[in-house]
């Protein structure tokens, strides 16, 4: 889910004026941060490179 660079600074301008006026570049890092493994992760979905829960847990020795 790669943006062009005029539709990121316009998401990214979006995103800046809905921060509450008492935010702090500590919020504006953390937000962006979040912002940025949610697009990560969903791309990844997109490309197939997913693992299935139950084999995680397998691995992990969780119960399912």
């Amino acid at each position: 889910m790669t943006a062009t660079r005029s539709s990121f600074k316009q998401r990214a301008h979006a995103w800046v004026k809905q921060l509450p006026d008492t935010a702090d570049w500590k919020d504006l890092v953390y937000e962006a941060s979040v912002i940025q493994d949610i697009e990560e992760g969903l791309a990844d979905i997109a490309a197939g490179r997913v693992t299935d829960v139950k084999d995680v847990r397998r691995e992990f020795g969780l119960a399912e």
